[in-house]
């Protein structure tokens, strides 16, 4: 972007050109000597001096113009744009048990229920052109919980990190490990959400931070929990309810229900779908957990509905980004400056020397 600071100074580029045009006129009305003859002096031809006379006077009106411009002060300038967010904290927390082994037919093949819902909230979180556009402005955890949660992912800015969390994540292997700890997960959960300030001011301060964002104040905090099962082990759920309410975060419970799933086996005959059902999951928990903390409860029968849930999550759940546009200006007189003294100096030695006149 380029400007000038003081545009009616240029006005003045004309005076040097009303001077080139009085002083042609002046030449003009000059006296002159009557001369026998001059055809010898015309056979001679003029010199290089004669040829070069009216240098001095060019650099002169050059270096005006030079110094109008230079005057009128002109600047380049680079238009920036700051963002200012209020972001949301969203903790994903998501079940790996066993049960979540079971298979939904998901972009037209057979998928394990963790899978489904891994690359559905990967959508939430990066956007896929679609339904969902992202979540680029928020501060993301992540934790995955069977017998015991885990922090897979701290609540961070730089979301490319996070997909590489994501990726690894899978059914839990040993069965000593297996269970569905909903309340111990969500208690983790809430934990990190009410330190989440702790963790961005660090960011802030360039320990993780790779998005640059140096004003972003945390709007609201939720916890998104995804499970096929009931809590059977470790902390109740209404306990961990019971910090999210103190601590003002909301819970987004998604239920993926167990008769809708089904499992792949390889038998004699080829490939066979066993259909699992008869094991509907007990929501009266997870229902009064979102509505004790101002989240809502939502069942998910199969993929298309579990991707409507994010959907309607995603539009419930909005950051706030304001741009503030403003623009670096650079000075750039100098060089203007600096080739009209260079001209004056050198208009001033020719019209001494080499183009001396005499009155």
């Amino acid at each position: 972007m380029f400007r000038f600071e003081t545009p009616s100074i240029l006005f003045l580029l004309l005076l040097p050109l009303l001077l080139c045009y009085l002083r042609h006129r002046r030449r003009l009305l000059r006296a002159a000597v009557d001369f026998s003859s001059v055809a010898h002096a015309r056979n001679a031809g003029p010199s290089l001096r004669q040829c070069l006379a009216w240098l001095p006077e060019f650099l002169r009106v050059v270096a005006m113009l030079c110094l109008v411009v230079a005057l009128a002060r002109p600047q380049s300038g680079r238009e920036q744009i700051h963002d200012i967010s209020n972001g949301i904290a969203i903790e994903m927390v998501l079940d790996r048990s066993g049960s979540m082994a079971q298979e939904l037919e998901y972009n037209g093949a057979a998928t394990n229920r963790l899978n489904v819902a891994k690359d559905i909230f990967s959508r939430f979180v990066f956007g896929d052109g679609k339904q969902l556009g992202g979540r680029p402005n928020d501060l993301i955890g992540l934790i995955t919980f069977a017998r015991y949660a885990d922090t897979v992912c701290p609540l961070t800015l730089g979301h490319d990190a996070l997909r590489s969390f994501i990726d690894p994540i899978d059914i839990v292997a040993i069965r000593e490990e297996d269970g569905t700890a909903i309340g111990d997960a969500l208690a983790l959960a809430a934990a990190r959400l009410h330190t989440a300030e702790e963790t961005l001011a660090k960011q802030k301060n360039g320990v993780a931070d790779t998005k640059g964002n140096a004003d972003y104040t945390i709007k609201s905090k939720i916890i998104i929990l995804l499970t096929d099962g009931e809590n059977n082990i470790g902390s109740k759920i209404a306990d961990a309810a019971a910090l999210a309410e103190k601590w003002n975060i909301k819970v987004y419970a998604i239920g993926v229900s167990g008769n809708e799933g089904f499992r792949t086996i390889q038998t004699f005959f080829g490939t066979q779908k066993i259909h699992l059902g008869g094991n509907e999951m007990d929501t009266r928990e997870l229902e009064d957990l979102a509505k004790r903390t101002g989240g809502l409860f939502r069942k998910a029968d199969n993929a298309k509905s579990l991707l409507a849930i994010y959907e309607e999550i995603d539009q419930l759940e909005r950051s706030d980004v304001e741009s503030i546009r403003f623009v670096n200006y650079r000075e750039l007189f100098l060089p203007f400056a600096l080739t009209a003294l260079v001209l004056i100096i050198a208009e001033q030695l020719l019209s001494r020397t080499v183009f001396r006149r005499l009155p």
